[in-house]
């Protein structure tokens, strides 16, 4: 573990109703800042990514491992009338809310938002779904793979020559999971004037929206469709990857000042001077000119020289490093990005730490990733104050 219990939300309580990894991410988020979260799941089957393996470890699939920590797994079968009561009972005591079940589902269980604020008026209840929870695609299953092909992102990823291709990892879950949590932390800070809570939702598909960014910008104020550009950049040249004697090299050139150390760099001081290339707009316009110049160039020297040479000249630049590169580089380690939790059945789990730093209400991890069920009889106990005859009744008639 990693820390305290001083985080900036402890005293907050969350009741997460999520599966998969947009909500998960988002509860995690809230945890890693202290909140108390409790995570219910269908007793005997849980959260479906317990199951996205291999790998395993101690039975628990790694996926599951990376975005539940900090979190206590309460069992909860709420196909039966005492566990929708109960449900109604713990969100009496909870802050906040999340769930991500398909539009409508909650108000057929009695558990949407005006029934539950009804009874706690200070509840934050926060929703993620595919499209949202209006309109004519309301209804649509919004897996990340749907979405990024619906939404666009696979339109403009990938090389110009190939097929549309998805982000490397589920991008629009983690997008509107963090989205979402920075919309509670909003919530939660209106309440303290307001006295009251508030609903509070995204979608997959509006996170993907907002995040076109620049593409949806030139669409919207230049009627520009672009295809897509690989590892180049519409608007800016160059900024992309070349290959190089023994792999690849990133290089960023971002500025006029950056391209003007760059050409000194490389040794062709007189491109700074050409006018196809003297300013990023010229250069845009006489991208395949420039290229055909930049990459035999950069085929002749391999990887390490060239980030020598740049780096030397402060010119942005990386190689393309592979996921194990990364989680053993000494800057993430030195930035506590790769962290150990002592798991029930898994021992000891390494995953990725926490990516925001508070000086003085540090963020934490308390809690591994919970096994199914673990902490039921303890959150019925502490947030209920149900005595343990009445929490073995329960486990007895398979509510919990």
């Amino acid at each position: 573990m990693t820390g305290g219990q001083d985080g900036p939300l402890v005293g907050i309580r969350v009741l997460d109703l999520t599966r998969l990894l947009a909500g998960p991410y988002c509860t995690m988020f809230l945890g890693d800042l202290g909140a108390e979260v409790v995570k219910v799941e269908e007793p005997g089957i849980g959260d479906d990514s317990r199951l996205w393996g291999p790998p395993f470890a101690g039975g628990e699939s790694a996926y599951f491992l990376c975005i539940n920590r900090n979190k206590k797994s309460l069992g909860l079968n709420l196909k039966s009338d005492q566990g929708i009561e109960i449900l109604r009972e713990l969100a009496k005591q909870a802050d906040v809310l999340v769930e991500n079940f398909r539009p409508g589902t909650m108000e057929r269980l009695g558990l949407g938002e005006k029934e539950l604020r009804a009874l706690n008026p200070r509840l934050i209840y926060a929703s993620v779904s595919g499209f949202g929870s209006d309109g004519p695609m309301k209804d649509w299953p919004g897996y990340d793979l749907i979405i990024q092909a619906w939404g666009g992102f696979m339109s403009i990823t990938g090389m110009p020559d190939g097929e549309p291709t998805k982000v490397g990892v589920a991008i629009v879950d983690v997008l509107a999971g963090l989205i979402l949590g920075q919309a509670i932390l909003a919530a939660l800070f209106a309440r303290e004037s307001l006295g009251v809570g508030q609903k509070v939702e995204t979608s997959l598909l509006e996170a993907e929206v907002a995040c076109l960014v620049n593409w949806a910008s030139n669409y919207l104020v230049g009627g520009k469709i672009s295809g897509r550009f690989g590892n180049a950049h519409p608007s800016i040249v160059p900024y992309q990857s070349f290959r190089t004697r023994d792999g690849y090299l990133v290089v960023g050139v971002a500025g006029e000042a950056i391209w003007q150390r760059f050409c000194q760099a490389i040794t062709k001081p007189e491109l700074a001077d050409d006018e196809r290339f003297a300013r990023n707009p010229q250069r845009v316009e006489h991208r395949e000119e420039l290229l055909e110049i930049l990459e035999p160039m950069f085929l002749a020297r391999d990887t390490a020289a060239w980030m020598k040479l740049l780096t030397a000249s402060g010119i942005p630049c990386s190689p393309v490093q592979t996921v194990d590169q990364v989680l053993s580089s000494p800057q993430v380690l030195h930035r506590g990005m790769v962290v150990e939790v002592q798991h029930p059945t898994a021992g000891n789990v390494r995953m990725a730490g926490i990516p925001v730093k508070l000086s003085r209400t540090p963020a934490s991890i308390r809690l591994a990733p919970p096994l199914l069920g673990q902490h039921s009889g303890e959150v019925l106990r502490s947030w209920l104050n149900l005595d343990e005859t009445r929490v073995a009744d329960l486990k007895n008639q398979g509510v919990i």
